[in-house]
């Protein structure tokens, strides 16, 4: 058994370990990642799963930004559209005098595009979290979200940082 059959075999249940321990270290949230072919190129085990501690590691800097109506934390995870969209979320949050928090309940992940040039990774999320609205004198308002996310990511230096980050149907 070659040391590549070893990660695949062994990948899924290190991506589940993976999920459980990055999922913003709240009460469990429920990960789900689809394994599938994801276009021109593969997507090898370890790629994946850096994709997805890195996504998941976004959700929790934006969740921590938005908590904090601090933009500086989004560096780490974000760039173009996705930074400028939530650094203008941020804005007028702190215009508001309001506070935004996620607690996340579950996200079922599927990678659906890998680049030729390995550049950028597509996903979609279908994500289910708790939002928390707060103002100076308490909780403004909580209820419970349902999204699909399309989310573009790309290497950077030491992480993938989400690029695009969209959000569809909410219920």
């Amino acid at each position: 058994m070659t040391i590549r059959s070893i990660v695949r075999l062994a990948f899924p249940m290190f991506l589940t370990i993976v999920s459980a321990v990055c999922c913003f270290g709240r009460d469990e949230a429920a990960i789900h990642v689809a394994h599938n072919d994801v276009g021109p190129r593969q997507l090898e085990p370890q790629t994946r799963a850096s994709v997805v501690q890195d996504y998941l590691e976004a959700w929790r800097g934006m969740d921590s930004a938005l908590e904090q109506n601090a933009p500086a934390i989004l560096d780490a995870f974000f760039i173009g559209t996705a930074k400028t969209t939530l650094t203008n979320t941020i804005e007028q949050q702190k215009h508001l005098k309001i506070h935004t928090s996620y607690k996340d309940v579950s996200h079922n992940i599927k990678i659906v595009f890998y680049s030729p040039e390995g550049l950028s990774i597509q996903l979609v999320d279908d994500v289910e979290c708790q939002v928390d609205v707060r103002n100076h004198d308490g909780t403004i308002g909580s209820h419970t979200v349902r999204a699909r996310y399309v989310a573009v990511l790309t290497p950077t230096e030491s992480r993938w940082k989400v690029r695009i980050f969209q959000s569809g149907a909410v219920t």
